[in-house]
């Protein structure tokens, strides 16, 4: 199942098929896979190679630490995310591990390891959704997530399901169209608000 995006000018199908769905298929994904996508993450770029990112993940099969993962979610996420095959949360550590220093970039490069763990995931036909909807504190004690570090995203991943498996409004938002913004509104060159020029001709 695929839902493409309707973009303005091409990209690669990796970038175009990705999406965030919420109904999930019941099928595994293979530790091979599971360890590719890791592998991805891993060959971020970030700020001093410093490499800010971990990730706490579960399985389905995992039930003991599954339950665990679906604590933090709120519970619009957690009735969808739980027939996910796999929880997880992206945590980034907030100073450089080299001199202690606060590293500012810390989030943008965990993001960076996400995007290329969601792009490998793409790939292989395993969809990744990302959730601002958790408490950070309950993940801290949840997980016991040191000083210092911090838990900045969840997610849920599995092969896409069918949308009419999930209750309303899920089933709603699942096939919704896709919409961006054009890319008019946010490339800009010289002074902010003016659109670049290779894009405007």
């Amino acid at each position: 199942m695929s839902n493409p995006a309707p973009t303005e000018y091409p990209v690669h199908e990796f970038i175009r098929d990705r999406w965030s769905p919420r109904a999930f298929a019941q099928k595994p994904i293979s530790a091979e896979d599971l360890r590719s996508l890791f592998e991805a993450a891993r060959w971020a770029p970030s700020s001093s190679n410093e490499q800010p990112w971990a990730f706490i993940v579960a399985t389905h099969g995992d039930q003991e630490n599954f339950a665990k993962a679906l604590q933090p979610l709120v519970e619009f996420n957690a009735t969808w995310a739980k027939h996910a095959y796999v929880l997880g949360y992206a945590v980034s550590e907030l100073a450089f591990a080299k001199n202690d220093t606060p590293n500012r970039n810390a989030q943008y490069d965990t993001g960076a390891a996400m995007s290329q763990l969601t792009t490998e995931a793409t790939s292989r036909g395993i969809r990744v959704h990302q959730m601002a909807g958790f408490d950070p504190n309950t993940a801290r004690d949840v997980f016991k997530i040191p000083a210092g570090w911090d838990a900045i995203a969840a997610f849920a991943m599995g092969y896409p399901g069918d949308p009419a498996s999930l209750p309303e409004p899920y089933r709603q938002r699942e096939t919704l169209p896709r919409t961006r913004k054009s890319i008019r509104e946010f490339v800009m060159s010289g002074t902010w608000g003016h659109t670049a020029e290779f894009i405007t001709k």
